[in-house]
């Protein structure tokens, strides 16, 4: 396999952390651009790698990137400030980063280097109360939250690139260097093991899910395929787990059966998305998901043991 100058951008978050091991063990070389907001040292292992390089700095800051852009063969932006709370939060920080960043760095790209861009098929919103059926990449977008708003302008203006793959990824979940315990297989998981009970609301709202493994594996599959794949978008998720908030509650009982779920109708979620998903397009292809949604709650039920979210508590 030809080794590729790979750049990474936001390369030490959740799924960066993972990603930079599998890009590395493949023989490519690897720059990273990140902020370290979360003050993480997910990439300390990567250090002594001689194909390992990384910088502390804000992609919105022009001459950060466009340094890196000139060597770089291939682009994967993993920078973002990721989920609804973050960005209702920090909304100035969370528009320039998501999109306003990315859209001048296609800007700066020659049309022969390739990016491959991760998006979310957090674009669907609530395709099932449309009656649209099950999602695919033809599917009608339909985002709610200001962070799939700027994802789908993003890949809108991706897609007047040469050489582009934009993943639509799933509700990501599994143990990471630089973990999130606010993505909601993640957080389910964490209260079945710290408090033994959730409360649910609108807990038949369905989504996809996919384990961060395989989103990196993702990633690898695309560029060892490109030429058969590019120019193309592709939902990446688990067809076996497009499932409620309550059957994903359901399966957590079976691996932790003292899990107690609560439902409630007199709130609603913050989340109205609501759809099901299919990942044919990317299968067809021959990429298959290794990771189930039972490893994954396996592994989190493990992980949880080391971490906890209690940050001024004793214990």
């Amino acid at each position: 396999m030809e080794k590729r100058n790979i750049l990474v951008t936001g390369g030490a978050g959740y799924i960066g952390s993972m990603l930079i091991n599998d890009l590395l063990e493949a023989g490519h070389y690897v720059t990273v651009i990140d902020n370290f907001m979360f003050n993480q040292s997910s990439l300390n292992q990567y250090c002594s790698h001689k194909n390992f390089e990384v910088e502390k700095g804000d992609i919105r800051i022009h001459g950060t990137l466009a340094k890196h852009l000139k060597t770089a063969e291939i682009v994967i932006p993993l920078a973002a400030l990721v989920g609804a709370p973050l960005c209702d939060a920090d909304p100035v920080n969370a528009h320039t980063t998501n999109k306003i960043s990315p859209l001048a760095m296609l800007k700066e790209l020659s049309q022969e280097q390739i990016v491959i861009m991760p998006t979310t098929n957090s674009f669907y919103g609530t395709s099932r109360i449309g009656n649209f059926g099950i999602c695919n990449e033809e599917t009608p977008t339909n985002p709610i939250s200001s962070y799939a708003k700027d994802k789908l302008d993003v890949e809108n203006k991706l897609k007047e690139h040469s050489n582009f793959i934009s993943y639509r990824l799933a509700t990501v979940f599994g143990m990471s260097p630089r973990m999130r315990t606010d993505l909601l297989v993640n957080d389910f998981v964490y209260r079945a093991v710290k408090d033994s009970a959730v409360v649910l609301f609108e807990s038949s709202f369905k989504r996809n899910y996919i384990h961060v493994r395989d989103v990196c594996r993702a990633f690898l599959h695309a560029i060892n395929n490109y030429d058969s794949m590019k120019n193309q978008v592709y939902n990446v998720g688990l067809s076996d787990a497009n499932l409620s908030k309550k059957e994903l509650t359901d399966k957590i009982k079976e691996h932790l059966p003292e899990f107690v779920v609560v439902e409630k109708s007199f709130k609603k979620d913050k989340d109205q998305r609501n759809y099901i998903v299919s990942n044919k397009k990317l299968e067809s292809t021959g990429f298959e998901p290794l990771y189930s949604l039972d490893f994954g709650i396996q592994e989190l039920v493990k992980g949880y043991e080391m971490i906890s979210n209690n940050k001024y508590g004793n214990i």
